[in-house]
């Protein structure tokens, strides 16, 4: 064979040697060692864990818990979490987060059932669909499923928020709220703006940071069954959502307790991740071309406030943000929402009880952006990650039939609602503190005696008109006959003025010394210090017109009682 391809001096070609050997392979072989490498390269691309989990004796991924030493959140609720202290097995044919994600938002396997909708007006005019599940409707009751919660049922409620761009219908919503009704609670999901069926009623949609609709939405629900313990559980830009409301509201929120999962927390962050390698790309572009679904379905409002010609051409979420998000919220630019709508800086101020889920290996929703000191430094906060989970996804079991998130969820509001630490809202009084202070400050109101003497009223007589504007769910609201009987207060004039009339009506007839004596009463019934501060100015501005005055007096006093001789001496 390798005289054949000898070249005409009788040298052989090694390269025709070698193709020559190569010819002599099998084709088959060639296909082989094409899926082999095709194999090592999509296992790579894709962060398939297979392999680890088979060497590992599919054990699992622990969880890893981040929270304050002093939190009794974590101490007292989080430590008798079995799943928390458990670990996360991912069911074998879905151990790359990619297909994790991906089979979430294809399939999901979401238990069957029907919800009950109620559908929410705004003030601005917008409206919401809020979808009930109710205990009764998994359980089986015979109760009617047109029968409307008691006001005074106890049972507490969840509310889900969904994510960008998804629904109560979304795969992993229905298991969250099948779940939670299955062990008896209520539940509620609260759609987006636009989503769930719901056409958009006013010039207003929902972002990333949007929290009126959800602060409305809680008070309603709080304002509706005050006597049900009230849980919030948000998902993606959802759990931002939840996570910014909270830290705005603080100890104002009627919230018991709450669950955040896999938040984007910061999105600058998450823009430029999404953005960087090649298959966030893909994600970039699959996102994008949600929102412009989600835009093609109030093409009217969104041309007349966006640019529609944008929103078309968009091909990432940044790009839609840019043509969209940003003219219909007015923020200057792109950034500016991003910087202004994560929740990251707002995770200090939450004094709810909340667990955050997140996996470190999450496609869409970076761990770079994980408030790890904020969320540490927080007694409120406990941040539970694992390796494995992708976005939302979190599948166990052989058929991935079950959500781990979901199971952990249940398990920390069990455990929250049995517990002391639940949340009650703070209600602070509508009426401004009294300030300690002399008495002339205090009293706009004036007392007059008998004598003609008018004084301002002590603090004893404010006491006894202030009334406590408090309005708790279910009792009525201040009369306006109450309102209108409590004393106004005054400015300092009215009262002078009101002093220097009450004096001139006095009918019992007063001297000038009884006029005199009259105001060092008065003043110094008002204020000691005061009548002492104004006779030490009086005594040093007016020490010199005085001194003279006393001193020609005494000179000419000398005068006319001393002898002549003697002066002229």
């Amino acid at each position: 064979m390798h005289k054949m391809v000898a070249d005409r001096w009788g040298v052989t070609n090694p390269y025709l040697v070698l193709l020559s050997d190569l010819l002599l392979i099998p084709i088959s072989h060639y296909l082989l060692a094409f899926l082999a490498i095709s194999a090592v390269f999509v296992y790579r691309f894709l962060e398939f864990h297979f392999l680890h989990d088979l060497l590992t004796g599919f054990r699992g991924c622990s969880v890893a818990l981040t929270y304050h030493s002093s939190s009794l959140i974590y101490h007292d609720v989080v430590s008798k979490c079995r799943v928390l202290h458990s670990r996360y097995l991912v069911t074998p044919w879905l151990s790359s987060p990619h297909l994790q994600t991906v089979f979430l938002s294809i399939s999901g396997r979401a238990p069957p059932f029907n919800y009950r909708r109620e559908l929410f007006y705004l003030s601005d005019g917008g409206t919401i669909a809020l979808d009930w599940l109710m205990n009764s409707d998994v359980l089986g009751s015979n109760i009617d499923r047109t029968s409307a919660i008691p006001e005074d049922n106890i049972t507490p409620i969840v509310l889900a928020i969904p994510g960008l761009t998804s629904d109560s219908e979304s795969p992993y919503i229905k298991h969250l709220a099948f779940n939670t009704a299955q062990k008896g609670w209520n539940v509620v999901v609260t759609n987006h703006r636009g989503l769930g069926g719901v056409s958009i009623t006013s010039d207003c949609f929902y972002n990333a940071g949007w929290t009126e609709d959800l602060r409305a939405v809680i008070n309603h629900l709080h304002h509706e069954y005050p006597k049900a313990p009230l849980f919030v559980v948000g998902t993606s830009i959802g759990a931002n959502i939840l996570v910014k409301y909270l830290g705005e509201d603080g100890d104002s929120v009627p919230v018991a307790g709450a669950v955040a999962i896999c938040s984007p927390w910061d999105l600058l962050i998450g823009d430029r991740f999404i953005s960087r390698r090649l298959l966030q790309k893909i994600y970039d572009r699959a996102l994008a071309i949600g929102l412009q679904g989600y835009a093609q379905l109030h093409q009217p409002i969104y041309s007349r406030l966006a640019n529609w010609e944008g929103i078309k051409k968009s091909r990432s979420i940044r790009d839609f943000d840019h043509h969209a998000t940003r003219l219909v919220g007015k923020f200057e630019t792109v950034d500016t929402y991003y910087r202004r709508c994560s929740s990251a800086s707002y995770v200090g101020n939450v004094s709810v009880p909340l667990l955050c889920i997140s996996a470190l290996d999450d496609p869409v929703c970076t761990r770079e952006a994980i408030p790890w000191d904020e969320c540490r430094a927080n007694t409120n906060i406990v941040l539970a990650t694992t390796k494995r989970g992708g976005h939302l996804a979190f599948f166990e079991g052989l058929t991935a039939a079950s959500i781990w998130w979901v199971r952990a969820v249940d398990e920390f509001l069990k455990g929250l609602h049995s517990s002391q630490h639940m949340h009650v809202k703070k209600v602070a009084s509508s009426n401004p503190p009294l300030i300690v202070d002399s008495s002339i400050d205090q009293g706009p109101y004036v007392n007059i005696a008998e004598d003609g003497m008018v004084a301002a009223a002590g603090k004893e007589q404010i006491e006894e008109n202030r009334v406590e504007d408090v309005h708790e769910p279910g009792e009525g609201k201040i009369s306006v006959e109450q309102d209108e009987q409590r004393p106004q207060p005054k400015s300092d004039s009215d009262s002078l003025a009101s002093m220097v009339q009450s004096s001139q009506q006095a009918t019992t007839p007063l001297g000038v010394t009884a006029r005199v004596r009259r105001c060092l009463d008065l003043l110094s019934r008002q204020s000691r210090w005061s009548l002492w501060l104004l006779v030490y100015i009086a005594i040093v501005t007016s020490w010199p017109a005085v001194g003279s005055v006393l001193q020609i007096a005494l000179q000419k006093k000398r005068r006319s009682v001393l002898p002549g001789a003697i002066l002229k001496r």
